[in-house]
This record gives structure tokens, sequence and C-alpha cells, in this order.
């Protein structure tokens, strides 16, 4: 005959065996606090991070100008915010369509514009770099990324510039 380590034959006088329930639990217990132990030990992912932010100044890339239209503002972001006129997916509402060729001298004429630029083209470069000269009327402030002029090269930013002074509603 056989015996096993549970096997109540073989257990010392006096002695018990644990019950199921208190090794279960202690197993559990030791479990519980690894998990506890790793989870502190993992980094915190920001909410940006968690949700996925295509426009974090890390997921997008510089964009050169050697890119095709298209990839000059899919890849620098654009599309996520703007209606552009000829480029696929560019149907975002955070920001105002850019339609310069139609709106940009309204711009440069509003009263609350604060910027130096003197041409459409100069006003589009503008607000890459430095997008608080002017808020279009009915857009938040702080919305268009400080950041972005840091992801385009200047040749990227003249053709962009080239594009959007030549687009209007009738696109």
């Amino acid at each position: 005959m056989s015996s096993s380590p549970a096997d109540p034959s073989i257990l010392k006088p006096g002695s018990r065996s644990p019950k199921p329930v208190v090794v279960w639990t202690a197993i559990g217990l030791v479990c519980l606090s690894i998990i506890w132990t790793l989870r502190d030990l993992s980094p915190r992912m920001t909410s940006s991070e968690v949700i996925g932010d295509p426009l974090s100044p890390d997921k997008v890339p510089l964009v050169t100008g050697e890119e095709p239209f298209i990839d000059l503002f899919t890849h620098a972001g654009c599309a996520v915010c703007h209606v552009i006129p000829g480029i696929p997916g560019a149907n975002g509402h955070v920001g105002p369509p850019l339609i310069l060729g139609t709106t940009g001298t309204q711009r440069l004429t509003d009263p609350t514009y604060h910027g130096e630029a003197k041409t459409v083209h100069e006003y589009i470069v503008e607000s890459v770099l430095d997008p608080q000269q002017f808020v279009v009327q009915g857009y938040p402030e702080h919305t268009m990324p400080t950041w972005y002029g840091s992801k385009l090269s200047a040749s990227a930013l003249e053709k962009i510039a080239v594009y959007l002074e030549r687009q209007t509603a009738e696109h």
C-alpha cells in the first residue's frame, strides 16, 4: 500500500493537516502581494499615452519636406484637427478649416490679430511657429500646439504654406 503525504495514516499522532481553504488563501495572499509590488514598480502612463494621443510631440515625426503633399499634412498631424481641401482624412473640427486662400486676408486684418505677418504666406508660417498671435473666433485658445514648428523642417513649412495659401472654400 502506497501512502501519500495527505494520507492520514502517516501523520504523527496529534498533528493535523492544513485545511485546503487555508492553503489557497495563503497562496492567494502571496500572489496578491507580488502583483501589488510589481504594480508599484511599473511606470505610470499619462492619459494621453493611455488614450493614444496622436498629437503628443514624441508621436509626431519630423516632417522634412521631401514627403508628398498628403504625407506632409498627415505625418505632421494637421489632418487630425483641421479640414484641409485635397487632403484625404483631413476632416478635423478642433481647429479652423485651412482654406487660407479665402480666409487668410480676413485674419490678417482682424483687430484681434497680434502678429507681424504682412502676407497670407507669412501668416501661415507665423501661425505654425507662434499660434497664439491669432486665434480664430469660435476656436479655443492654446489648442494649436506650440511645438509644431520644431517638428517641421523649413522646407516642409514652406511647402505647407504654399499649399494652404492657395486653398479656397470652392475646392
